[in-house]
């Protein structure tokens, strides 16, 4: 998925720490450690730990889990689901490492998965290549290659990939005296990040009252960096992120929109909610867009405002996020676990989902099926995101990843641009307050 975007509370890491220590349920909503899953009559409840949008849940997504239950009736399937994912992630290494308070199956964000790979947590983890039944071959091999463990284990099955778009809201386009034909928007910022700028500096001249042409300047920072095929480490996994030329042009860019004033300055998944308030409310234009994010902009923008938002080519094609399903090797029901794993993130339910939310699967077949090449999402105006992101998928090349990437996207986000575009922040010394938390936060 996505999703969430791996994101967390300003100067939050602390507070999220304390919080699981106090026995809040952040992953799972599960009880003691004697809670073995085991209900009266024989049935075994699973627990999924989630974030953002999966779109597996019986109220908004693809009910799977309902189609799970009816076919084993001896299972019942509960989600717990974390809007931030860097919150969820800093609880979920934290359990792991108590063997204690984990769900039977959690979802791993691309951003960390170098770090569940790692020598530290690898043996954590049930490997999905021999158990739960899954067919490796389905997914795409860079795909597998990232969950797999030096020792040759795949220790998590590929939920969605996240080909990028930019979603727009028509509505606001047309007040701006925009167009708002997603074919001629796409060609409006093709080529280039700071065509999209320019087009920002456009809507913001004629833009109606109280709305910006971006939602975050930290969302346009993930969404330059996703972009480019030099992010955060090297080819061979080794954090490098002050030399990289993805991350420089990600920072020029977003540090341009915020002190530009294209943004609402706003910072996605907050856990006030101003972010999803913002799209019902339609206080901005554009968001950047992969996948995941539709199913997100559709629930929280909410029925009133279906039609009004349309989805549109990016300047550059890149891929940001994507997700895991991973079964600790502490759980009370690996088998059980295992096997709702690998039915989750088969190809036919790839394709249940992305039906629904709009996911981008992580299965070669069903990425190439007419199912997702013909699809249509109706909230989007009947926008064919099947085109939209297959095509930009095939353009994808998967950059290197360290397990430092997700710690380092947040330090540079939240501790830097959000700094710039909330508080004024000169971008210098920005640059070197992230610098510091690295420097005193990562031990490489």
């Amino acid at each position: 998925m996505r999703t969430s975007s791996s994101r967390r509370g300003r100067r939050t890491a602390i507070a999220a720490v304390a919080a699981a220590l106090t026995g809040t349920t952040l992953l799972t909503g599960c009880g003691s450690d004697d809670d073995d899953g085991a209900e009266s009559g024989g049935t075994i409840t699973l627990r999924v730990g989630t974030f953002g949008s999966f779109g597996y849940d019986d109220k908004t997504g693809a009910k799977l889990y309902a189609e799970y239950e009816k076919t084993h009736p001896g299972i019942k399937i509960e989600e717990s689901n974390v809007a931030d994912g860097q919150k969820y992630w800093d609880t979920l290494k934290l359990r792991l490492s108590r063997n204690s308070g984990l769900a039977d199956v959690q979802a791993i964000e691309v951003g960390y998965i170098a770090e569940a790979t790692g020598s530290t947590m690898a043996d954590k983890w049930v490997d999905l290549g021999k158990e739960g039944g899954a067919k490796l071959d389905a997914f795409l091999d860079w795909k597998v290659k990232q969950a797999t463990t030096a020792d040759g284990s795949v220790i998590g099955l590929g939920t969605d990939i996240g080909p990028m778009a930019v979603c727009y809201n028509k509505d606001l386009f047309a007040k701006a005296g925009l167009p708002t034909d997603r074919d001629a928007v796409g060609k409006l910022w093709a080529g280039d990040w700071s065509t999209f700028l320019e087009v920002g500096k456009t809507y913001q001249k004629s833009a109606p009252a109280g709305t910006a042409f971006h939602d975050s300047a930290s969302g346009l920072f993930n969404a330059v960096v996703s972009s480019d095929p030099v992010q955060y480490a090297d080819a061979n996994g080794k954090l490098d992120w002050e030399n990289s030329p993805g991350v420089k042009k990600a920072w020029d860019t977003a540090v341009a929109a915020a002190r530009g004033g294209l943004t609402a300055k706003l910072r996605q998944f907050d856990e006030k909610g101003t972010w999803n308030a913002a799209f019902k409310n339609s206080k901005f234009a554009t968001v950047a867009c992969p996948s995941w994010m539709t199913g997100i902009i559709k629930d929280q923008a909410g029925p009133a405002n279906q039609g009004k938002w349309d989805i549109a080519a990016p300047p550059v094609a890149g891929n940001w996020g994507g997700a895991f399903l991973a079964v600790p090797k502490s759980g009370k029901h690996v088998k059980e676990a295992a096997e709702l794993a690998a039915w989750l993130t088969a190809p036919e339910q790839h394709a249940k989902v992305f039906a629904v939310n709009g996911n981008i699967p992580s299965s070669k077949d069903t990425l190439t099926s007419v199912a997702v090449q013909e699809a249509k999402l109706p909230y989007f105006g009947d926008a064919p995101v099947g085109k939209i992101f297959s095509s930009a998928a095939v353009k994808i090349t998967p950059a290197g990843i360290s397990r430092w990437d997700g710690q380092v996207k947040t330090f540079l986000t939240d501790n830097g641009i959000l700094d710039i575009e909330q508080r004024g922040t000169d971008p210098a010394k920005a640059w070197e307050n992230v610098k510091k938390l690295v420097d005193d936060k990562i031990d490489q």
